[in-house]
C-alpha cells in the first residue's frame, strides 16, 4: 500500500483543542466498560486459565469452558453490579453474541447501558481481513445487534484492539459514529475526517483491564484495583493534566466472585470523587464533537 493511501486511509485528524475538559469541566473522566464476548464455532479464546496452549488441531474445551461462563454467570454478575450502584456502562458486544443471546443483548440495552460493537465474533480480527470481508464484518455485526436491541450501535472496537489499516474508514462510511480502543495514541478523543464524514476516535488504555493484567499476566485481582487508584493519583498531581481511565472488565474473566469486587470498588470511589466525570463512551464523544463543531459532518 503506497504512503498518499494509506494517509487517505487513516483520515485528517482533528485534535482538541488545549481548552478540552470532560463534562462538568471535570480533568478527569473515568468510563467503566463491560466486554461482552464471544467466539465462532470452532474458535476459542488465546489466552485460557490453564496458559499453555494445547497441541494445533486439539480443540482447547478448557478455554472453550472459561468463554462460556461470560454469558451464563458473569454478565448478569455484572449487570447487577451496575445497578446496584446506578452507573450506566459501555458494553462491548460481539455480533455472534447477540445472535446466540439475543435476550442477554437485549436485558443490557433495555437496563440503560451503552452497546458498541466488537466485531462478529473475537477471532475475526480486522487485521485478518481483506476490505470487502471487513466492510462485510462490519455489516453483519451491526445488523445482528440492532436485530436484538432495535438499535443501531453508533461505536466500534476490535478484538484486541486491533484494526487493519482501513477500519476507520470503513466505518465511517458504513455511518459509524465513533471507535474506541483501536488506537492507543492519545489520552484525549480526536476527529478524523474522510470527506464530508468524521468519526471520533476514543484511544483506549489497557492498564485497568482484567485480561491482560490478570488472565494473561496472573496478577491477583487486587492489582486491579491498586492500579486504578495510582492512576487516579497520579492524574490529580497535575493541576493542568487532562486525562482519562477506562476499567474493563470481561464477562468471562471478571464476571466472577474472584474479580467482581474489584469492579465494584472501583466505582464507588469514582463515585465518591467529586473532581471526576463518570458517563459512558457516546457521551464522551457527544461532548468532544462540541469542542470541533466543524467536523459534524453528515
Amino acid at each position: 500500500m503506497d504512503q498518499g493511501q494509506i494517509r487517505r486511509d487513516r483520515g485528517i485528524e482533528l485534535p482538541m483543542p488545549a481548552e478540552f475538559r470532560w463534562p462538568g469541566g471535570k480533568r478527569i473522566g473515568i468510563v467503566f466498560g463491560v466486554a461482552f464476548e464471544g467466539w465462532s464455532d470452532g474458535a476459542w479464546p488465546g489466552v485460557s486459565p490453564m496458559g499453555n496452549p494445547l497441541k494445533a488441531g486439539v480443540t482447547d474445551f478448557n478455554a472453550i469452558h472459561w468463554a462460556e461462563y461470560g454469558p451464563r454467570r458473569g454478565i448478569h454478575r455484572i449487570l447487577a453490579t451496575l445497578a446496584r450502584h446506578n452507573v450506566t456502562a459501555s458494553v462491548m458486544v460481539c455480533g455472534v453474541m447477540a445472535e446466540r443471546h439475543p435476550e442477554i443483548v437485549r436485558k443490557i440495552s433495555d437496563a440503560g447501558h451503552e452497546i458498541l460493537a466488537h466485531s462478529y465474533a473475537m477471532d475475526v480480527i480486522p487485521a485478518y481481513l481483506n476490505e470487502e470481508q471487513e466492510r462485510a464484518n462490519i455489516r453483519r455485526t451491526t445488523e445482528l445487534i440492532e436485530r436484538a436491541t432495535g438499535r443501531r450501535p453508533a461505536g466500534w472496537v476490535s478484538p484486541r484492539g486491533t484494526p487493519s489499516g482501513v477500519t476507520q474508514r470503513l466505518l465511517s462510511e458504513e455511518g459509524y459514529d465513533w471507535l474506541f480502543g483501536d488506537f492507543l495514541d492519545d489520552d484525549l478523543p480526536y476527529l478524523l475526517r474522510f470527506g464530508e464524514r468524521t468519526l471520533c476516535v476514543l484511544p483506549g488504555t489497557m492498564e485497568v483491564n482484567d485480561l491482560p493484567l490478570h488472565a494473561r499476566h496472573g496478577h491477583p485481582p487486587r492489582a486491579m484495583l491498586e492500579v486504578f487508584e495510582d492512576t487516579l493519583a497520579s492524574l490529580r498531581t497535575s493541576p493542568d493534566d487532562v486525562g482519562k481511565i477506562d476499567p474493563i472488565v470481561h464477562a468471562h474473566v471478571f464476571g466472577r466472585p474472584a474479580g467482581i469486587w474489584v469492579y465494584a470498588r472501583m466505582i464507588e470511589i469514582a463515585k465518591a470523587s467529586n473532581d471526576v466525570w463518570i458517563g459512558t463512551w457516546g457521551q464522551a464523544v457527544a461532548h468532544a464533537r462540541t469542542f470541533r463543531p466543524e467536523g459534524r459532518g453528515p
